[in-house]
């Protein structure tokens, strides 16, 4: 950052701390205090904003390539920003491949919005077409995806259904089903992709659907107040999106993958709890998703940010 004492290695130092391990701001002032540094973290925050601002970009570049995939994954989380326009801000997330090196593409993205609205989603999506693992949430209903059921969310709601209970009670049936379903697809995890799909189609057919005869039996047997008869009920509305894994091996059984990635984000909001204002979220956005994307490609984070903006300073134009 031109007429200032920030170098490509002392802002990709700050980046990691704060978005890898999660250590906010006013905590790297104290640290850099210790040994005699003076660096505030107002200071901190402006050069994020710029980094952020230079890296864009690069952001853009990794979400035509995350949109040009034929499977993606998406989520959301809450985030608190003080200066917004409501009291709930979310950061979505979208990414593909896996969360380790992987013969795939490897991308793991982050877009803030003040909103949790379809929207957001609608409009970063871009008309994309390709199959996209989700949760429940309606909004995703909106886009052109076609979207894949979470086994995980199903299998959720059949625990809470079931609670502390010790005894076999009805929710065993479906989350006994479920877990030979999982057990499946652990044994073809590393199966080629033909072998996969023959796999899926003789075993785990039956077993799905075995599971859907099973809901549709109890759905009017259980009161839809009760918890079971609420995961009944949230198990028979995701059932066609769910089953849509058995027909492609390109496809997972659950949407694991997305919650995987959000967790570092969710843990950091445990640390420095709220985003300032909505330049700052967006900025974090940025940030964060070439951070994890660098940990989903088994890259150094500080030698993957440092390298991108020595790139950058040594541009003519910056």
């Amino acid at each position: 950052i031109q007429q200032s004492i920030a170098t490509p290695s002392l802002l990709s130092q700050i980046i990691m701390c704060k978005y890898q391990f999660g250590l906010p701001l006013y905590r790297q002032e104290t640290l850099f205090a210790d040994i005699g540094i003076e660096l505030s973290r107002q200071t901190m925050s402006s050069w994020m904003l710029r980094c952020a601002q230079l890296l864009s970009p690069l952001y853009q570049r990794l979400k035509e390539t995350l949109l040009s995939q034929a499977v993606i994954h998406g989520d959301e989380t809450p985030l608190n920003v003080i200066n917004a326009d409501k009291a709930t801000s979310y950061m979505w997330l979208y990414c593909c491949g896996d969360d380790k090196p992987s013969k795939g593409t490897n991308i793991v993205l982050f877009d803030y919005h003040n909103s949790r609205a379809a929207h957001c989603v609608v409009d970063f999506l871009d008309g994309y077409q390709g199959y996209m693992h989700v949760d429940g949430y309606k909004a995703y209903e909106q886009t052109k995806a076609t979207l894949v059921a979470c086994l995980a969310h199903i299998r959720r709601k059949f625990i809470e259904a079931k609670g502390n209970n010790k005894k076999t009670v009805k929710a065993d049936v479906a989350l006994n089903l479920i877990g030979k379903l999982y057990g499946i697809e652990q044994a073809i995890k590393d199966k080629p992709a033909d072998e996969k799909f023959t796999v899926r189609q003789q075993k785990a057919k039956p077993i799905v659907d075995e599971l859907y005869q099973w809901l549709l039996k109890h759905k009017d047997k259980i009161p839809p107040k009760m918890a079971l008869g609420k995961a009944i009920t949230y198990a028979i509305n995701q059932f066609e999106k769910f089953r849509r894994y058995l027909d492609d091996c390109r496809l997972s059984i659950d949407n694991n993958r997305a919650e995987r990635a959000i967790k570092p984000f969710v843990i950091g909001r445990k640390n420095w709890l709220f985003s300032n204002t909505s330049k700052g979220a967006h900025a974090s956005a940025v940030l964060y998703s070439l951070v994890e994307t660098a940990k989903a490609n088994d890259l150094v984070v500080h030698d993957y940010i440092s390298t991108c903006l020595q790139h950058l300073a040594n541009q003519p134009d910056n």
